[in-house]
């Protein structure tokens, strides 16, 4: 199987699909060289336009990822911080066109930054730096950065992100929690809005695959029910038999 051709295809299909999809050259080209398949168990389900799941993190089609790249529009030598690793592809292709020494990404789960490494690596992107951190808090050791990409979503942008941002430096991210708009911020205000879409929601130290509680919501409502049912206080009390429950 040409990889080569399945890339080319890749490309082709996408720009076919939307004519606005891969609209910055150096994107297409990027798409163009990274070799998916690397990133991937098999070559079918590597450049099929459709998202996948790995190790409990979302895995973006390619089409998702060239409008995350479209509206980052990185150029050669710019800083760049990818939050939420995933598999490693959105960080190699930020490297294919920044160099993967100016790339930095965080992933707050820790099998995922192993398994990230290790991709890269394999796809010849040794070189970008990738931490196990709170995605909310960045990088904050090499910022400041030209362009952040937070691949989850958040109610508004994570103020150490906007900080760790050079003058003049772009973040795009999911805005929003049900109906969510990919959006570019730059100097604290959205600049740009790029339509709808659908992402899991920036999660916080406790909340990732792999810890005691993943979901700090569940957890709250089962205590704030059993706190609630054993502080009963009104009317009821004086007709309900709780003892004899």
């Amino acid at each position: 199987m040409d990889h080569a051709v399945l890339r080319e295809d890749m490309v082709d299909g996408l720009r076919h699909r939307r004519a606005s999809l891969l609209s910055e050259a150096a994107v297409a080209s990027a798409m163009g060289s990274v070799p998916r398949h690397d990133f991937f168990d098999d070559d079918r389900t590597a450049y099929a336009d459709r998202e996948t799941e790995r190790l409990g993190t979302r895995v973006l089609a390619p089409s998702t990822v060239a409008r995350l790249f479209d509206a980052l529009a990185p150029e050669p030598d710019d800083s760049v911080l990818i939050v939420g690793v995933g598999i490693g592809y959105t960080a190699a292709l930020a490297a294919e066109i920044v160099g993967p020494e100016r790339v930095h990404a965080v992933d707050i789960t820790r099998r995922v930054v192993y398994e990230a490494r290790e991709n890269l690596a394999s796809a010849g992107y040794d070189a970008v730096l990738v931490d196990c951190r709170d995605g909310s808090e960045g990088l904050p050791e090499y910022a400041p950065y030209d362009r952040i990409l937070l691949e989850a979503a958040a109610v508004n942008p994570p103020r150490a992100l906007l900080d760790q941002l050079a003058p003049d430096g772009r973040l795009v991210m999911p805005l929003g929690t049900g109906d969510q708009t990919l959006v570019t911020v730059e100097d604290g205000d959205v600049t740009e809005r790029h339509g709808g879409v659908a992402f899991a929601p920036l999660l916080v130290e406790g909340e990732q695959s792999g810890a005691v509680e993943r979901n700090r919501t569940h957890r709250e409502d089962r205590e704030r029910a059993q706190q609630a049912a054993q502080s009963r206080t009104g009317w009821e009390q004086d007709w309900i038999d709780w003892d004899g429950y």
